[in-house]
């Protein structure tokens, strides 16, 4: 009789594991959900007040309008704030996209001493606080003369953009397959020959979504800005700038606005990074 209890005892563990694991998915559903609406939140407080016609701040808004929105592109600085962000954010991108995608692939196919502290170099900008870099880049820019210049502005950012790229095009060049470069030198190519028409075409994917990030993390910078940019103004500084001074409807047309635009190009770099994973060629030893 023992066998048999012992039989049926497993049994009853084994048809009890599905519910189980089918709960503790609907519990793991649940939290996430419930996490991904509390981040969302602020969102979905301030794209519906954007589209108000109240002279103040409410929720729910009162009515339906586009006044905030015709008043921002009605208004010169928000347009030449605009105008300063978006090539900012061009300029930045590219030159860190050449920049990092260079130590990129110096990092990943050289093998030399101290690789892995350059490395930590590059993605430091991602760790340390934006407050504390903003400070440092303020007193390096202040000895060479370039603080509160386009130019120094367009430094920072392209030093903030870099660790982006060099995290993705690290994780690009590392699957790709190293053989096709080396029949590439084998068959007389060059090392930029090799880059222009073997490497880079394979890693163009990866390539588009690491300047988006770039873009992105240029797009929406303050902290930096604040303390390097001088009388430039970004879309982002000019937000704060108005805040301290007074809380305008207008503030939640333009957050609305960068809102749509970050997470319209964050879903373009997604799609980028997937489809490159798939279309990536299985590295060989």
């Amino acid at each position: 009789m023992r066998p048999a209890s012992l039989h049926d005892t497993a049994r009853e563990h084994l048809s009890a594991m599905p519910s189980v694991i089918q709960l503790n998915r609907i519990v793991l559903a649940l939290c996430s959900i419930g996490v991904l609406l509390f981040l969302c939140l602020p969102v979905l407080i301030v794209v519906p007040m954007s589209f108000s016609e109240s002279s103040s701040l409410r929720f729910p808004p009162e009515g339906f309008s586009l006044r905030w929105y015709a008043q921002v592109f009605g208004d010169p600085r928000w347009v030449q704030a605009m105008n300063t962000s978006l090539l900012l954010a061009l300029l930045s991108s590219t030159l860190a996209l050449l920049l990092g995608g260079l130590a990129a692939y110096g990092l990943t196919r050289g093998r030399f001493f101290g690789r892995m502290t350059i490395q930590s170099n590059f993605i430091a900008p991602m760790i340390i606080p934006s407050v504390i870099t903003a400070v440092g880049l303020y007193f390096a820019l202040a000895k060479i003369g370039m603080l509160g210049s386009f130019a120094g502005l367009l430094l920072g950012h392209t030093l903030l953009g870099v660790p982006y790229v060099v995290l993705i095009m690290s994780v690009a060049i590392r699957s790709f397959d190293i053989s096709i470069e080396q029949v590439a030198f084998t068959l007389g190519a060059s090392w930029f020959t090799m880059l222009r028409r073997v490497l880079i075409p394979n890693l163009l994917p990866s390539t588009a979504a690491a300047w988006i990030f770039a873009f992105v993390h240029s797009f929406d910078e303050v902290v930096v800005t604040t303390f390097i940019g001088g009388t430039h103004e970004t879309i982002p500084k000019r937000m704060f700038n108005d805040l301290v001074l007074q809380v305008n409807p207008s503030i939640t047309a333009i957050a609305t606005l960068l809102i749509g635009i970050s997470l319209a190009l964050m879903a373009l770099a997604t799609v980028l990074v997937r489809r490159s994973k798939i279309s990536a060629p299985v590295q060989t030893t």
